[in-house]
């Protein structure tokens, strides 16, 4: 298993608030929807060909 960090970001409440209730349509917790988010948006970033 990968190491991880702890951080703390700020967001605004309304935004939370999405990700928690999309997080809770998909049955886990929203940390983990927030990063696999986040890997998939470093995945597409990294595998784009820039033009």
């Amino acid at each position: 298993k990968p190491s991880t960090k702890t951080i703390s970001i700020r967001l605004p409440e309304m935004m939370l608030d999405s990700i928690k209730i999309l997080a809770n349509k998909r049955d886990v917790p929203y940390q983990s929807l927030i990063k696999t988010y986040l890997q998939e948006k470093i995945d597409r970033e990294f595998h784009t060909k820039p033009a």
